[in-house]
């Protein structure tokens, strides 16, 4: 892991925006440094996300898990600012790491929090709440059901916070019976991730107003027994996420799986992936069992495969936005939407309605100049000009009548439509352009 890959692993995080983490990142300098142990975010007046790089490098194996520990620091801070306490005791620092990594864990994957089960995977007693459970002791678990007196009373919590059943005060209120009984948890701040000696220290300015931003949106509902009121209105959250935000990711699914299809190679895109390597190289490796048999009959040390990972730029979509009048009631949850996969749509990215136009999401507001109309037409016509190996067209499906044979004239260009959850695919259907359609979820 380079500094450079560390921050472009940040902007992908400042795009996709999980738990409103951009407010914090664009106050927050980033520097490397190995003065202290894994991450932290400084209480200054200019606040540094300070990363030890080394860690980082040692303990994660892709970049999804680069995301989850920035993550982990990210909601480490949010969490210890959300309400006023007097005293951070162990049980407390405890507490507040396992509800920051079930919160991942739950929101963001176990391809992202595997790092944590790895970290964490040696830990004892009351500190394996700090990863989940793995497939044996969850097996184990669900047998011991059958005579649930015989389960400490920990190991129930432990099932349940990563259910997203438990909160902050809960686990500590655990620890704390635990410690009364001589049960001290085993883990030293020092193997906690992110900066635990300044919690509870009053925050500059700068940082204090980004985490109040980020606030505005979330109550504290799945993370507090009885969370101070916070937000706007009193909308139900759970665990740092509206209602609207899972409906989002559901359908972020569905749209990243079509981008993926219709990618072109992209020098400038800043979404990666990773890709497997493979050298040979005359250095035993046990993941060779070949080359180390062969090196116990010959007299030379023979080239064995070894395996790594490396991240490769991955290609971006040429996108065109439906903006005429239908499409009014559904466009800020697409734009929302939309605003997540960023990475994956190919810059500049376009707006129609009845003229093609130039388009940037900024700050989840569209901007673009558009007349208001609405005509497919103009975006075959667009096609038809530039020509793109394969183009995705967002719209609700109240376009004019197209021709098929219209639609025939475009060659060499592989073309989709994203049909949004009101919208009406027939006139894609009868000009034979390949649809999906937005799934319809509960409000």
């Amino acid at each position: 892991m380079t500094p450079e890959n560390l921050k472009a692993i940040l902007q992908q995080i400042v795009d996709e925006n999980p738990f409103s983490i951009r407010a914090v990142l664009k106050v927050t300098a980033v520097e490397f440094t190995d003065e202290v142990p894994t991450l932290a975010v400084t209480r200054e007046a200019r606040p540094r996300l300070l990363v030890n790089l080394d860690f980082v490098t040692r303990n994660c194996r892709n970049d999804a898990e680069v995301e989850a520990v920035l993550c982990h620091e990210f909601l480490h801070v949010l969490l210890s600012h959300t309400e006023s306490l007097e005293e951070f005791t162990p049980e407390l620092h405890l507490a507040l790491d396992a509800v920051v990594n079930a919160i991942i864990h739950r929101e963001l994957g176990p391809t992202r929090s595997a790092m944590m089960s790895r970290y964490y995977r040696r830990a004892k007693g009351l500190d394996r709440l700090l990863r989940p459970m793995n497939g044996r002791e969850n097996t184990m678990y669900q047998h011991a059901l059958r005579d649930p007196v015989s389960l400490q009373p920990w190991v129930h919590a432990w099932h349940a916070l990563y259910d997203g059943k438990l909160v902050v005060d809960d686990i500590a209120e655990i620890a704390r019976d635990l410690a009364k009984d001589g049960n001290q948890a085993g883990v030293s701040k020092g193997r906690l991730i992110g900066n635990h000696d300044d919690l509870g220290r009053e925050l500059p300015p700068a940082l204090a107003q980004a985490l109040d931003r980020a606030m505005r949106e979330m109550n504290g509902s799945g993370i507090w027994r009885s969370p101070r009121a916070r937000g706007v209105g009193a909308n139900p959250y759970d665990a740092l996420f509206t209602a609207a935000d899972a409906r989002l990711r559901r359908w972020e699914e569905q749209v990243l799986q079509i981008l993926r299809k219709h990618v072109e190679p992209d020098r400038l895109s800043r979404a990666r992936h990773d890709e497997p390597r493979e050298a040979r190289l005359p250095v035993l490796t046990s993941s060779d069992r070949r080359g180390f048999l062969r090196a116990l009959s010959s007299p030379f040390l023979p080239e064995c495969v070894h395996s790594s990972v490396a991240p490769v730029r991955t290609g971006t979509a040429q996108v065109y936005l439906d903006v005429s009048g239908s499409m009014n009631a559904e466009m800020p949850l697409v734009i929302a939407m939309l605003g997540r996969v960023s990475l994956w749509i190919r810059r500049p990215f376009w707006a129609f309605s009845d003229v093609v136009a130039p388009a940037t999401i900024r700050g989840g507001r569209l901007e673009t100049q558009t007349s208001g109309g609405t005509s497919l037409g103009c975006v075959l016509d667009h096609v038809e000009n530039t020509k793109p190996a394969s183009a995705v067209i967002v719209t609700d499906g109240f376009v004019e009548e197209i021709p098929a044979d219209r639609v025939r004239r475009i060659t060499g260009t592989r073309l989709h439509a994203i049909v949004t959850r009101d919208g009406n695919p027939i006139s894609l259907q009868r000009a034979g352009i390949p649809y999906t359609q937005l799934e319809r979820l509960p409000s």
